[in-house]
């Protein structure tokens, strides 16, 4: 334990706490535990750390580990935290639990065995606490981490705090909440930028580097978590891979699931397992019709990437409406429903109608349409029904 320790303490005194995501507040930590997933590159592990410095002294009360750690190898994740426990500990952070076996029996015993030890703990986007092989889901309370919001981008690269807005408070109060944040900065200035790079916080690192190392984090999904999470035998890794492919290449995909069969060589069966994969491996999100039963689940209306950054790290039609559409769907799918619709191009809480576009967008396709709206790219400050793009992402 020793040396996990000593690892430990290392990454302590490197980690910042100049940009810390306004996340780490919706999480209760007073919970016994708590589990937060997520894709690769949103923070999990910076916000950990990051908390256990502005909580803890480094001392034998607190601990943080990495399941993919070597020491795991050979020793089991249960008699460590017993010998943590034992000797005195109260806080144990578990990082990338899926890439250990038995984490969901070990965590449940802990849980049971342990009553005073507090756990958090993190894992891929892929994880799913009613599939594990132990009940967890009546143990721990669990989190999705989604990337940065435009809001939370403006916090990190002008260091002023800009507040959250439910989506009612802006479609009530857009003009408002426009100026306010005008008369302290250009919006537009920032925005094709955080559309670039700034979904991810590792940009703050290096923006140059940025895209490599978002192309080696989509390949490790493809090639790592996704196969080892759904038992994929490596084989089939590179039809995963052609999926993506053609995919990107026209985003929003429209899909004929037989056409996409016939292109990638896939089955029709295999094909939806392999989309639901990587929408929730956070690679895709899939944009399905309201309420049309159980058939409509297994094909969905239109298929795009997770979000923008992904869009220009893959996508060769990286379209500036294409990149609105994307954009649109990523921010307000993190707190609200999100459909498809047969008049707009969205349908959210089935009850407001979107229809994306640019500055110039007429209202002819949303007339007569309760509670629609026109949200436009490259506008500051809308009026009526009319709402600049970027406002959205200030909902989180």
């Amino acid at each position: 334990m020793q040396n996990l320790r000593q690892q430990f303490y290392v990454k302590y005194a490197l980690v910042q706490t100049k940009n810390i995501r306004n996340f780490i507040k919706t999480i209760d930590w007073t919970d016994r535990f708590i589990g937060i997933k997520g894709s690769r590159g949103v923070g999990k592990t910076t916000l950990i750390l990051q908390y256990l410095k502005l909580k803890f002294k480094p001392n034998n009360s607190v601990l943080y580990v990495s399941l993919d750690s070597l020491y795991f190898l050979e020793n089991r994740l249960y008699d460590l935290a017993n010998d943590f426990y034992t000797k005195g500990g109260k806080f144990l952070a578990i990082d990338e639990v899926h890439k250990y076996p038995n984490w969901a029996i070990e965590l449940k015993n802990m849980y049971d065995d342990f009553s005073e030890l507090k756990v958090v703990f993190t894992g891929s986007s892929l994880l799913h606490l009613n599939e594990a092989k132990a009940d967890l889901s009546r143990r721990a309370v669990m989190y999705s981490m989604p990337g940065l919001s435009f809001r939370e981008y403006l916090n990190f690269e002008t260091t002023i705090s800009f507040e959250i807005y439910k989506l009612s408070e802006i479609l009530e109060n857009h003009v408002e909440i426009a100026i306010e944040i005008k008369q302290k900065i250009k919006p537009l200035q920032y925005f094709n930028d955080y559309l670039d790079y700034g979904y991810y916080p590792f940009y703050l690192e290096n923006k140059k580097t940025f895209h490599q190392k978002l192309n080696e984090i989509i390949l490790t999904i493809l090639e790592v978590d996704i196969p080892q999470y759904a038992l994929i035998q490596t084989s089939n890794i590179i039809a995963l891979k052609k999926l993506l492919s053609v995919i990107s290449k026209s985003v929003p995909f429209k899909p004929n699931m037989n056409s996409l069969s016939k292109i990638t060589g896939i089955s029709l069966n295999t094909m939806k397992l392999y989309l639901k994969l990587l929408a929730e491996a956070e690679i895709l999100q899939l944009l399905y019709v309201e309420n049309k039963g159980i058939n409509s689940l297994n094909k969905p209306e239109k298929i795009y990437l997770n979000n923008s950054n992904l869009m220009n790290n893959l996508s060769l039609d990286s379209n500036i409406g294409n990149s609105r559409e994307t954009f649109f769907f990523n921010q307000l799918s993190v707190k609200n429903k999100v459909n498809a619709s047969k008049t707009t191009d969205f349908y959210v809480n089935e009850k407001y109608s979107f229809e994306i576009g640019g500055k110039n967008k007429t209202q002819k396709q949303i007339k007569n349409i309760n509670n629609s709206y026109l949200v436009k790219d490259d506008i500051e400050i809308g009026s009526t029904n009319n709402i600049p793009l970027w406002l959205f992402g200030f909902l989180y």
